[in-house]
């Protein structure tokens, strides 16, 4: 199996390439700028000027994209909408890293995390962004698309556990480590278990 990690310079991107690599699979990083990551084959171009024969040797995509810049939130849906399209209507697997903002923070489903007071105002924007690309995924039925949610207190220097607990569409738990969360990803690259899904990766 040849996994491709898509912004595999940022924060999140690097962790899971590091775990790929960690884990003796074929992984490559799609970066932008020079290569940050442990990864020794490199595909060095713009996420946008990716085409069908760059993304043809692998089975599985991980999206790593973010966009904090409020001024380009769009680029969530607008990369989203590139890379559907290259795997579309193909068994190649697009493994997409969300926000935390469209899991139900109750068991009657009737209230998000982005429409709970619990969302602080000054990520909303960007966690709507995030949202909204969940939303154009679910349309896509040519796409093997999975779409993979962090715990709302995502952890950068959170400790690696090898553990975690997993729910489809609910906050379960408060926090994950960025370690724990690239395990995840790359344990469900590996067995799938939620294609044409959604789940939420929390702290055990």
């Amino acid at each position: 199996m040849k996994i491709a990690v898509v912004a595999a310079n940022g924060k999140a991107g690097q962790l899971i390439t590091k775990e790929a690599v960690e884990r003796s699979l074929d992984v490559t990083a799609i970066v932008r700028s020079e290569n940050k990551t442990v990864a020794h084959q490199v595909i060095q171009k713009d996420l946008f000027d990716l085409t069908k024969e760059d993304i043809a040797p692998f089975d599985v995509i991980v999206d790593a994209f973010g966009q904090m810049n409020k001024d380009k939130l769009n680029e969530h849906s607008q990369s989203l909408e590139h890379l559907s399209n290259l795997v579309s209507d193909s068994q190649k697997r697009l493994i997409i890293i969300g926000g935390a903002g469209s899991l139900y923070v109750d068991k009657a489903h009737t209230e998000r995390l982005i429409d709970s007071p619990d969302m602080p105002e000054e990520v909303k924007p960007i966690s709507m962004a995030q949202v909204k690309t969940f939303e154009e995924i679910k349309e896509r039925d040519d796409v093997q698309w999975t779409f993979v949610c962090p715990a709302p207190d995502f952890q950068f220097d959170g400790e690696k556990t090898g553990a975690y607990k997993v729910s489809d569409d609910e906050v379960i738990g408060t926090h994950v480590s960025y370690a724990d969360f690239a395990k995840a990803i790359v344990d469900e690259a590996m067995n799938p278990e939620h294609i044409q899904s959604r789940f939420a990766v929390f702290a055990k």
